[in-house]
């Protein structure tokens, strides 16, 4: 593997400290108990971080959700790891009845609140609903929605399966218990290569960059994850990749849709 393709994310993890780290440092000092708060601290990084970063990223994939998303999303929408709302903006407004934000950081939602009006999705018209927990959190997130259960006619994961708890029972549990059969789940992700020398510099960076970016992780398989939970109606969707990528990126997306049976 490339030199420069194995140290490509230095500078992202540059910018991301100096972006983060000095409004975090002027947050503990006006509240020096968030000392004592670690979650919360990385929560106030990754929300500064993600305002350098979020257009920019969503900029990025824009050519893959709109072939994925765009034609595919329908009825009642669960966005997984939502941050600013970026999702909103490629549904279509006659085919979604209701946008579903799971984001447990809350020093987003003003931003994803916007994002999500601007689309024409709003709490007062009931076509909005903003839910401050993770994806592992079946329980709350079961307790917002209508019955009868399962309610959701499409979950979407972009970019958040490499963060959230326990990913593999955690995507089984919201495929079973959130999900209606007939719907299904589009996604995203960036995951583990099927090269070994670029597999051993995701490992590599793993944990320094899991730190500064809110416990992502690079070298988790999350698209055969998601296949192997079975279920599926055969024949119809799949997993591809994402057009121009090269096999030497340290975040090589995978790209996938699946139908419940």
């Amino acid at each position: 593997m490339r030199l420069d393709a194995a140290f490509g994310l230095v500078t992202e993890l540059r910018l991301g400290l100096v972006g983060g780290l000095w409004p975090t440092i002027l947050a503990i000092w006006h509240a020096p108990s968030l000392l004592f708060q670690p979650l919360e601290i990385s929560r106030i990084f990754m929300a500064q971080v993600w305002d350098i970063y979020g257009n920019s990223v969503d900029e990025a994939g824009r050519d893959v959700k709109n072939g994925l998303i765009t034609p595919h999303a329908y009825g009642i929408v669960l966005d997984l790891g939502a941050g600013h709302g970026h999702t909103v903006n490629y549904l279509d407004h006659s085919r979604v009845t209701k946008y579903v934000a799971v984001e447990p950081n809350v020093h987003m939602h003003a931003e994803l609140r916007r994002t999500a009006s601007a689309a024409g999705y709003s709490e007062d018209a009931g076509t909005l609903l903003i839910l401050p927990c993770g994806a592992e959190d079946l329980s709350t997130i079961l307790s917002h929605l209508p019955a009868p259960h399962p309610p959701v006619d499409t979950l979407i994961s972009v970019l958040t399966i490499c963060s959230i708890p326990s990913p593999q029972s955690t995507i089984s549990a919201l495929v079973t218990e959130v999900l209606k059969p007939g719907g299904q789940i589009l996604f995203y992700e960036h995951v583990l290569s099927e090269r070994q020398d670029v597999v051993w510099w995701q490992r590599f960076w793993t944990p320094l960059w899991g730190i500064v970016f809110n416990g992502c992780q690079l070298d988790r398989p999350s698209h055969r994850w998601i296949e192997d939970v079975g279920g599926w109606v055969q024949g119809e969707g799949g997993v591809w990749g994402k057009e121009g990528e090269t096999e030497e990126h340290l975040f090589w997306h995978r790209v996938g849709r699946f139908v419940k049976a």
